[in-house]
């Protein structure tokens, strides 16, 4: 059998699985077949040296588990020669136990028991044990063992590459027989095909070498379709290149599948591992050529942080980590690690090229200093970001909304060097003819074509733009208003206050008669004039009571108005000068704008006769403004806020020492705001008529009804 022709192999494989109608429903078929077909491929490939195999065992009985393990396992050779890595020490095979219906559950599971501990390790994580128990007591597991029997998985009637590309079928084909939760652990094919051409394509100068050695990880393999996929396509441009896959999964049945598919295809120095990637890291002093991944989106790492905050620092990263509702940015920092380092000209340090696929959380949320923006800052500034490509939503099977690949290397060439580039693809869509769980739409083969030529072209286009590093960073500044109270004697107020404090009646009912019921617009000096009558009336308490009684009473008495007078914090002197440039380093001031505007900027005001005012901001109207680096924060706020609101000014304490005086910075790439294109909306005689007609066709189908 040939790759060209495999199909038939897998349709025959899947008809086996309607035996299972009945005790299991389709999304769990893959509990039983997967298994099976690894244990028939193995079984098919050890049968030329089992002969051997059993003739060793039986001199090596008794000894130490681990020698007799490794003796066998160079005993077990392929069709090349050479040792398989696996052996089967049990006198069993798929034709024996075709042969014994009625011991068939212990006999297969005898069988099993005599693998190599690797093998042993997979099924385990398969948990089949459970499957023979459950196919046994629905009488059906003679009928599908015999089945297996019937076909012929010998390495000279399908090859590796064949035997993989049924595997692979087979997987595709049960996972999304199992779309509720597919996405858990498979991606879809298309997606992954365009991961690997934007993450290979760049390097086929590299790849189509003869002997090249390629080494490809995957932190998050799930059933190893990313692994298989790419490996096809270095096989394809370079039939003689030696690829080596790495991949960990932390669920237990994708981690066996994928290790099985490793196995079958006959991979050498290769290997899938079993843990959790945060916390456990399988290939801890090893770094890849290539490294690619599709973490779960949203995941939460509560449970890893209590071992993640006991180190000294993640992977390598220091900097603040982002929320536990959604580690995904901890694997890229995880993937980021694993890079080789680059230096040029030097071939023991060539680079290496990720590439992830994210939902829209890690592209903005949380703002300045917080964890997410100090990781994108940490990436941006080190210029390993190399694009970041927007798919259609509704491409995954257990979501529909919108998903991102992003490219990082630490390797750019020349001309990307300091440049990020975005391409839409969120409208190069088809739609399934069936949707599957979440998913209703595809990427055919001309979007992956068109994708992967704009990512390597380079060029701005109405879906490529092409952006600085900076042009994704600004700071972020706080902006006051001046607090601006209204002063009124109401009875309802009067009442609230003397009920809290009733020793106080003679000098409210002195300053009613000094004010009068009517509002006064100037707190500051109305509070000058409070303070003369209370004193006359014996004064406020001491200490802190005396403290409390003079904020509630400004509390009942006075309220926001935008009419009144800016409430006066305190008096300064020489303050001004000190508002010089030095604060904003790195910035220009417009020509026209004086040390008094300035000082007015950061919240310093001079009064007609020379006098320095700071005056209470409103913590109300408390903002902040996210400035773009490559602008200079007075000219922006001149030209972005003081227009709409004269009275703001600068909080200089978000302007401080923190980055070089130049406040908070933090990153976030909005696509939404690169790619927004304006649509006028339509005349509203346009829609007038529409809705005319609408109205019309109504009466008809009423007039139908009624007549």
């Amino acid at each position: 059998m040939t790759p060209a022709n495999f199909q038939q192999l897998a349709n025959f494989i899947w008809s086996v699985a309607d035996l299972l109608r009945g005790p299991y429903r389709p999304p769990q078929y893959e509990r039983v077949m997967l298994p099976l077909t690894v244990l028939r491929r193995f079984d098919c490939v050890l049968e030329p040296t089992k002969a051997a195999v059993l003739k060793e065992y039986e001199k090596l009985k008794g000894k130490d588990p681990q020698v007799v393990d490794k003796v066998l396992n160079n005993k077990a050779k392929g069709e090349d020669g050479k040792a398989l890595g696996f052996h089967n020490h049990s006198k069993l095979d798929f034709q024996k136990l075709k042969g014994d219906p009625d011991n068939i559950g212990r006999h297969l599971a005898d069988y099993i028991a005599g693998f190599s501990e690797n093998i042993r390790l997979i099924f385990d994580r398969f948990e089949f044990e459970k499957e023979i128990e459950k196919l046994e007591e629905a009488n059906r597991l003679y009928q599908v063992v015999s089945k297996f029997a019937e076909i012929d998985l010998h390495p000279n009637v399908v090859d590796n590459i064949t035997m993989g590309l049924v595997f692979e079928d087979l997987i595709r084909r049960f996972n999304e027989a199992a779309n509720e939760t597919a996405g858990d652990h498979f991606t879809p094919r298309e997606v992954i095909r365009l991961m690997v051409n934007l993450l290979l394509e760049p390097d086929t100068h590299v790849l189509t070498r003869e002997g090249v050695i390629v080494t490809v990880c995957d932190p998050a393999c799930g059933t190893g379709g990313m692994l298989a996929e790419s490996s096809n396509w270095i096989r394809a441009h370079n039939d003689k290149a030696i690829v080596k896959v790495f991949g960990q999964d932390y669920n237990p049945r994708s981690y066996a599948v994928a290790a099985s598919d490793l196995l079958i295809k006959g991979y050498q120095d290769s290997r899938i591992e079993y843990g959790n990637t945060l916390t456990d890291d399988q290939f801890p002093d090893m770094r890849f050529d290539y490294l690619l991944a599709n973490p779960p989106f949203g995941v939460d790492w509560k449970a890893e942080k209590k071992t993640i905050d006991r180190w000294p620092n993640f992977r390598g990263y220091s900097g603040k980590l982002p929320r536990v509702n959604d580690g995904a940015l901890l694997f890229l920092i995880h993937m980021i690690s694993k890079m080789q380092p680059w230096e040029p000209g030097n071939k023991d340090k060539p680079g290496s090229r990720i590439a992830i696929v994210f939902n829209g959380s890690p592209l903005f949320t949380g703002g300045a200093g917080s964890g997410e923006s100090e990781i994108r800052r940490w990436i941006i500034e080190h210029d390993w970001l190399e694009a970041i490509v927007a798919l259609p939503e509704q491409m995954f099977y257990n979501t529909g909304i919108g998903t991102f690949i992003w490219v990082v290397s630490n390797r750019k060439s020349e001309a990307r060097k300091g440049k990020i580039q975005l391409i839409d693809a969120r409208e190069r869509w088809k739609p399934m003819k069936r949707s599957l769980g979440d998913k209703r739409r595809y990427l055919d083969q001309a979007a992956i074509d068109t994708v992967t030529r704009e990512h390597g072209v380079f060029e701005d286009s109405d879906t490529s733009r092409l952006f600085d590093n900076q042009d994704f960073g600004y700071r972020r500044i706080t902006v006051h208003r001046p607090l601006r109270l209204k002063f009124q004697i109401t009875g309802e107020a009067k009442g609230k206050f003397l009920d809290a404090c009733p020793e106080l009646l003679d000098a409210v009912l002195a300053i009613e008669e000094a004010f009068g019921n009517e509002p006064h617009l100037d707190w500051h000096q109305a509070w000058k004039q409070i303070q003369a009558i209370v004193k006359d009336h014996g004064g406020w308490a001491k200490g802190a009571k005396g403290t409390a009684q003079k904020k509630l009473f400004r509390e009942v008495f006075t309220e926001a108005d935008p009419e009144a007078e800016p409430v006066i914090a305190k008096k300064t002197k020489g303050l001004s000068d000190a508002i010089t440039l030095d604060l904003f380093p790195g910035q220009t001031l417009p020509e026209d704008i004086t040390k008094a505007g300035l000082a007015a900027l950061c919240g310093i005001h001079t009064t007609e006769g020379g006098k320095e005012l700071e005056y209470e901001p409103d913590p109300k109207l408390k903002d902040t403004e996210n400035i773009p680096l490559k602008e200079d924060i007075v000219s922006y706020f001149l030209r972005e806020v003081r227009p709409y609101v004269p009275d703001a000014w600068i909080d200089l304490k978000t302007v401080d020492e923190k980055d070089g005086g130049l406040g908070k910075v933090g990153y976030e790439i909005n696509f939404n705001r690169v790619f927004f294109k304006y649509q006028p909306p339509r005349p509203l005689e346009e829609i007038d008529a529409e809705l005319e007609q609408v109205e019309r066709r109504i009466m008809e189908l009423l007039r139908e009804v009624t007549e």
